[in-house]
């Protein structure tokens, strides 16, 4: 099952940059050149069989001149509920002191961690106002 989800959304993130490529009116091999990959790998970007990184996806934005949170979203490597204010994995992509190895283990821990506390909710964080309301309702009067 995750793995039908990664492929399907790789497969919308190639078809939404095929539409956002001919929309700006650029060949593959000229957004290739661009976005400094190679013509092979972006055609396969394109056609859902490659999962591109947020370096790649950065430079594929920047040269479509679009925004790269947007192809974040659509990569599944931001989340569309995160909000992009302060987005916990806005801080990873962003941080030029990091690989891109590391960026991407840090957000599947970042992941697993959300998908850990969504699944056992005694593992999930404690609203502060909830907590003080519970302990109002339970101090000895």
């Amino acid at each position: 099952m995750v793995k039908a989800k990664v492929t399907e959304t790789v497969g919308a993130l190639g078809d939404y940059l095929k539409e956002q490529r001919t929309q700006s009116r650029l060949s593959l091999r000229q957004l290739a050149e661009q976005a400094g990959v190679s013509n092979p790998y972006l055609s396969q970007i394109e056609r859902g069989l490659r999962k591109p990184s947020a370096e790649v996806l950065q430079q594929i934005a920047k040269a479509l001149r679009i925004s790269a949170e947007q192809l974040y979203i659509r990569a599944g490597i931001l989340s569309p509920d995160d909000g992009v204010g302060g987005s916990v994995e806005l801080a990873v992509l962003g941080d030029t002191g990091l690989t891109e190895r590391q960026k991407q283990s840090l957000l599947d821990v970042y992941s697993s961690f959300l998908a850990l506390n969504e699944a056992d909710p005694v593992l999930a964080p404690v609203d502060p106002e909830e907590s003080s309301e519970a302990d109002a309702a339970t101090a000895p009067a």
